[in-house]
């Protein structure tokens, strides 16, 4: 006989099930409808074809859309508009357009804006459609606008909200793998420090033996023993200074690629330029301009989501230069992203240590960091 669950299991089900997304979807639905269905006496007289349960009926379907509104946000929009233009029914757009400026970004959200008005505009001309909404074109649209924009808007702002705490979260999960990485190589060092030592020990103990012990019947033994003990000594460095080394391997050049396509995942198309001259670099200077352009896109990502970025990194006589440009947002975020506030004064340390300079500034509608160190390159 099937067991049902406990009352404490339930709960937990529950309760992980309540802060879901799907869970939000359906909460979204559910309050669509909830708005909508406030229309049904209207639309049961309207002249539609419809009663107050095929209208109930046809909201619901309607609402239903948008629990697909992460995966599929246009659906529950052309639901809208249809929505819109057969019953009048201006509540669901609301929802959709916000659905799509929050899991499709600032362009979807505005071209499915624009379209939204185009529309309107269309069914506004239609006779006698809009007459309960405002005798003039004017006192329409002060209605229908505001609605789209002020909906597509908010989307927008939890999406650029979404995308700081994605950051963040890849930030913080990146500097715990990086601090469990240099725990494991400092407790490999002291490892072979301490191990190899004794292991050191004893094969010149054996060695000696093995003398003193010439002619004897141990004599072959001890030699056996201190072969022994400089094989593991040997398999040591083997499995734990070499692999400490590709551990630790500083990001180069190379890795400004990968970094340019995370930065496009997250909405911020990255123009790369890196001069051929500058692949010679030191693997230390390399890892400079690696954290220098990491912490940039970094930065850029945080306050100015979905803007294009500029890098470019040029080799100008002994010196290297490196510059990274974004566009200044037209309306930048009214509170400030999470920010550690560290990320300049820490590139502009490792920059000064190597006998260098950064610059951080804006210059006009464009925010410009510029860092400049010498090659160390013979010519």
């Amino acid at each position: 006989m099937h067991r049902l669950p406990s009352v404490p299991a339930l709960r937990r089900c529950v309760d992980r099930w309540a802060v879901s997304p799907r869970a939000l979807d359906v909460v979204a639905a559910l309050s669509a409808f909830g708005l909508m269905v406030l229309d049904v006496p209207g639309l049961a007289r309207a002249d539609n074809s419809l009663t107050g349960v095929t209208a109930t009926l046809v909201l619901a379907a309607g609402a239903a859309t948008l629990v697909f509104r992460r995966r599929l946000p246009w659906l529950p929009y052309l639901v809208a508009l249809g929505l819109m233009g057969w019953l009048h029914e201006l509540t669901m757009i609301q929802f959709a357009l916000y659905s799509i400026g929050r899991y499709r970004g600032r362009r979807a959200a505005i071209a499915a804006t624009l379209l939204y008005a185009a529309v309107a505009y269309g069914l506004f001309q239609t006779p006698g459609w809009p007459a309960r909404h405002g005798d003039t074109l004017s006192d329409f649209l002060s209605l229908v606008v505001p609605i789209g924009v002020l909906s597509a808007g908010v989307g927008i702002a939890a999406y650029r909200q979404d995308l700081v705490r994605a950051l963040e979260v890849q930030r913080r999960g990146a500097a715990a793998r990086q601090a469990v990485q240099e725990e494991r190589i400092s407790v490999g060092r002291d490892v072979h420090d301490l191990v190899g030592r004794e292991l050191t020990v004893l094969a010149v103990r054996a060695e000696v033996l093995a003398v003193r012990a010439r002619g004897e019947a141990h004599q072959r033994d001890f030699e056996e023993l201190a072969d022994t003990a400089r094989r593991a000594h040997l398999m040591l460095n083997e499995t734990i200074v070499r692999r400490a080394d590709r551990d630790t391997a500083t990001p180069g050049l190379e890795e400004l690629a990968a970094l340019a396509g995370e930065s496009e995942r997250m909405g911020s198309p990255v123009e790369l330029t890196v001069a051929e001259e500058a692949k010679a670099l030191s693997p230390l200077r390399q890892a400079a301009v690696h954290r220098v352009v990491q912490e940039c896109l970094t930065n850029a990502a945080k306050h100015a989501p979905g803007l294009p970025v500029a890098v470019t990194i040029a080799v100008e006589g002994p010196d290297l230069r490196i510059e990274v440009r974004n566009p200044l947002p037209e309306d930048p975020p009214d509170r400030a992203p999470v920010s550690t506030g560290t990320g300049l004064l820490s590139m502009e340390e490792r920059v000064t240590s190597m006998g260098g300079t950064l610059k951080a500034h804006r210059e006009r509608d464009e925010y410009v960091v510029t860092a400049g160190l010498p090659t160390g390159l013979t010519r």
